[in-house]
């Protein structure tokens, strides 16, 4: 029961890591597209 605890809580993990860096890299390309050229606005 224990394993299966600690293999719960590092697939969770490891899902909650995945979902921040797929954040963090729309975050990136959105200010990578808005900073791309400037005086379009």
């Amino acid at each position: 029961m224990k394993k299966f605890l600690l293999l719960l809580a590092t697939v969770f993990g490891a899902l909650a890591i995945q979902k921040k860096l797929k954040a963090q890299k729309a975050e990136q390309e959105l200010w990578a597209e808005a900073t791309d050229q400037p005086g379009t606005l």
